[in-house]
């Protein structure tokens, strides 16, 4: 792919109202992403612009010290508990809003029906509500991270 059309893909992504973009030909992938969780990526645009990720398939992405920092090694320690999935595709929000505290935190009890985070979808704000009476073991995802059907989103002991 030449840098003119993955310019003009660029150009025309950042106008459009699309979270994530994904491009996949002849064994080249272009993944262009606004939400704000960090990506591997192998080419770094500046700060403002959205993140891009070029692959191919002999390249290993690599990992960003943002991102070691956000997932911590499951080796270290293992947390117990079941895990809540997500129910449907999209953005988590661990906070009713911006300047508000999480719906919930390690080591927090939540009862049966409590909301844990939200699931945005096609601008319906979809509460995932605790399956269960429990504790909070570990929280699995990031605020704004774009989940997929039947991702884990949190651990509940």
């Amino acid at each position: 792919m030449k840098i003119s059309e993955i310019k003009d893909l660029m150009a025309q992504f950042d106008q459009s109202s699309l979270r994530e973009f994904t491009y996949k030909k002849d064994g080249d992938e272009l993944s262009f992403s606004k939400n704000e969780q960090s990506m591997p990526q192998a080419q770094m645009v500046e700060p403002t612009a959205p993140a891009v990720q070029v692959a191919t398939p002999e390249a290993a992405p690599a990992v960003t010290e943002k991102e070691e920092v956000a997932r911590p090694v499951s080796a270290q320690s293992e947390a117990e508990g079941d895990i809540v999935e997500s129910p449907l595709v999209g953005v988590a929000y661990l906070s009713p809003g911006p300047d508000k505290p999480a719906f919930v935190s390690v080591g927090d009890s939540v009862k049966k029906g409590q909301t844990l985070l939200i699931v945005e979808a096609m601008k319906v704000m979809n509460e995932v509500p605790a399956p269960q009476d429990g504790i909070i073991t570990e929280i699995l995802v990031a605020n704004e991270e774009v989940v997929d059907f039947g991702k884990g989103l949190v651990r509940i002991k």
